[in-house]
């Protein structure tokens, strides 16, 4: 766990509008940072399917208190935009979440003035996170593809302001998906052979997917399957919920366990920073934990 203090106080401000020209519904974000610091790292975060920038409150917040500015769009599946699988929109749905990605780099300048952060924050230390399709969306951002029905990589998604990234329970490649999944997803065919940015996986070993006919270790995919560096932190009760870090009390959470979530938090954290070439300590400390611990969680790295 952190070895900082984490009790110092933080901000939020939202909605700021991005420009984001085409798209259907304006794109807004929320930031959320410590209230006191200077050069401090960037976390743009991409939420799972149906969620907005006001999810992921428990990550986010401990992220922030670690020193992170964390800036989280609303993409067009949340749930207030009420778009559905009928939608006409749905279908090209995955290129807009990483068109707001894009959209939140090449704008992040004006997007820290907006929140009042300009002069505390260090734009050569930049991330993506994601959780679920949301890990996907930041996936592409690292440098993943999609594979077409001829299993062509399609274009090159990656930004080169983004240094860093981890992904939560990232889907897995496409060549097992069920039929509900490849009739309505079929962008699900990720290519992890050109992810090449630094990242870490986070894989639940008890995480059993309703789109693929596969076990927990599709969600492992990112890891095996893309090149070096990468790390694997699987921890072995989480399902996909990963003990609740879309919220407390969360109605979709399947495996509530506070103590996962300050885990998945602070090891993010910890390994952002050490990627990111700020201070390595914290994730090497992790590291020592993971081989001196109870098996109940473990960490690869290759």
């Amino acid at each position: 766990m952190s070895s900082r203090p984490l009790g110092q106080q933080i901000v939020s401000v939202k909605p700021i509008p991005v420009p984001a020209p085409g798209r259907s519904i304006d794109l807004q974000v929320k930031v959320t940072a410590p209230r006191s610091g200077q050069n401090l790292p960037v976390m743009v975060f991409s939420h799972g399917n149906a969620w907005s920038m006001d999810g992921y409150q428990p990550l986010v917040d401990r992220w922030a208190a670690a020193g992170f500015v964390v800036v989280q769009p609303t993409h067009l599946d949340s749930r207030r935009n009420a778009i559905g699988w009928d939608d006409p929109r749905f279908a090209t749905i995955w290129r807009v979440r990483i068109a707001d990605l894009h959209a939140i780099l090449d704008n992040l300048g004006d997007i820290l003035v907006q929140a009042g952060l300009e002069t505390r924050v260090d734009r050569e230390h930049i991330a993506v996170v994601g959780h679920s399709w949301g890990a996907q969306t930041a996936g592409a951002i690292l440098g993943a593809r999609v594979l077409d029905a001829d299993g062509v990589p399609g274009e090159d998604f990656s930004h080169s302001a983004v240094s860093a990234g981890a992904l939560i329970a990232a889907t897995g490649t496409g060549d097992t998906l069920t039929p509900f999944a490849a009739e309505n997803l079929p962008f699900m065919k990720p290519d992890f052979s050109t992810m090449a940015t630094p990242a870490l996986v986070i894989a639940g070993g008890k995480d059993q997917s309703q789109l693929s006919t596969r076990g927990p270790e599709w969600f492992t995919d990112a890891y095996h399957l893309s090149p070096a560096p990468k790390s694997l932190l699987t921890i072995a009760e989480a399902e996909h919920t990963m003990g609740g870090i879309a919220g407390e009390r969360v109605a979709e959470t399947t495996d509530e366990d506070p103590s996962r979530v300050l885990l998945l938090a602070d090891a993010i954290s910890a390994y952002l920073r050490a990627a990111l070439g700020l201070d390595d300590a914290e994730w090497t400390a992790l590291g020592s934990t993971a081989e001196d611990g109870d098996s109940t969680w473990s960490i690869a790295s290759k």
